[in-house]
C-alpha cells in the first residue's frame, strides 16, 4: 500500500485548509498548520480503511489481491 501522499495546504485568513491530492474527499480545515497535518493523516487513514472495506464487500467471496506500483 502506498504510504506517501501529497497534501496540498494553504492558509486562508485565520484557517489552514488542505486536502490529499491523490484521494478525493480527504480535506480538512484547522486553526494551525500542525493541527491540519494531523487531521489530514487521521482522515486519510479513515478514508483508506473505508475504501478497502467497500472494495472487499463488493468483491464477494472469490477474489484475489495484487499489488500495483507506478512510477511518478
Amino acid at each position: 500500500m502506498n504510504t506517501e501522499y501529497t497534501a496540498v495546504i494553504r492558509q486562508e485568513g485565520d484557517w489552514w485548509i488542505g486536502w490529499i491530492q491523490e484521494i478525493p474527499g480527504v480535506n480538512c480545515q484547522e486553526r494551525t498548520y500542525g493541527e491540519l497535518k494531523e487531521t489530514l493523516k487521521i482522515t486519510l487513514r479513515e478514508a483508506l480503511a473505508f475504501n478497502r472495506q467497500e472494495a472487499l464487500a463488493l468483491a464477494g467471496a472469490d477474489y484475489r489481491e495484487d499489488r500495483i506500483s507506478i512510477a511518478a
